[in-house]
């Protein structure tokens, strides 16, 4: 939009390219961020998520069968201790 000031045009024109260089900056900056995040993400030692699911799967399992061998014990003390009273 021209207007009859060249001053205020010029300001527009200068306004626009600092944006369009603003834009430039912002997007350099956010690769570099995502880079950046990826390379300590790599060194750090994260299991994925199916093998976090499968670990949960095991400690599942691992706490029904304690359950059970917990009851198991109970019984056999039960047995070898005899009726009491």
């Amino acid at each position: 939009m021209q207007t009859r000031n060249p001053f205020i045009d010029d300001l527009t024109k200068m306004a626009n390219g600092a944006m369009g260089a603003l834009t430039g900056v912002k997007d350099e900056v956010e690769a570099r961020v995502r880079d950046q995040i990826a390379k300590i993400l790599d060194g750090m030692d994260i299991p994925r998520r199916d093998e976090f699911e499968a670990v949960k799967a095991m400690a599942a399992k691992a706490r029904e069968e304690n359950e059970e061998l917990k009851k198991q014990i109970a019984e056999l003390q039960a047995k070898l201790t005899g009726p009491q009273g």
